[in-house]
């Protein structure tokens, strides 16, 4: 098992936890004074984990939409899916976004968004004047079929 380093950055901030034993994402939780961030219909707020977090190199953090809030609440992160590189040490904050037409509540402490831990590949990019041929070849949305 992996080991993060995490730094606090708020007295309250929790470290990031899985719901059970073989779940890939670890629930990131609001953490901020005042208690409560109103984000209106349609609107985007910056919520912040009080974490920051070390991922080693050839890894980062992608932070995905936690399914419940998504369908319950319709807050999901403003960018779908935020990456945070292995070199990044500020702390980690969520944009979430109300896709409702109705104002929702974030609540310090509440679950916002889940974070999974990924490898990379490092690539180099090579010109070339062709590539070469498969059967799809450039055929792109629904060129596959059913």
């Amino acid at each position: 098992m992996m080991e993060l380093r995490v730094k606090k950055l708020h007295p309250k901030a929790k470290l990031p936890t899985r719901g059970s034993e073989q779940a890939a994402g670890y629930d990131l939780y609001a953490s901020f004074d005042g208690g409560r961030i109103e984000i209106p219909p349609h609107g985007t707020a910056k919520i912040s984990t009080g974490l920051c977090i070390e991922i080693p190199d050839g890894y980062f953090g992608a932070v995905f939409a936690r399914s419940g809030l998504a369908s319950k609440e319709g807050l999901r992160p403003a960018n779908c899916v935020g990456v945070c590189d292995s070199d990044y040490r500020g702390e980690y904050l969520v944009m979430l976004h109300n896709d409702t037409d109705e104002p929702r509540t974030v609540l310090s402490g509440d679950r916002i968004a889940q974070l999974v831990v990924l490898p990379y590949l490092s690539v180099t990019f090579t010109e070339v004047d062709e590539l070469s041929e498969t059967a799809r070849g450039a055929g792109g949305f629904g060129s596959t079929g059913r």
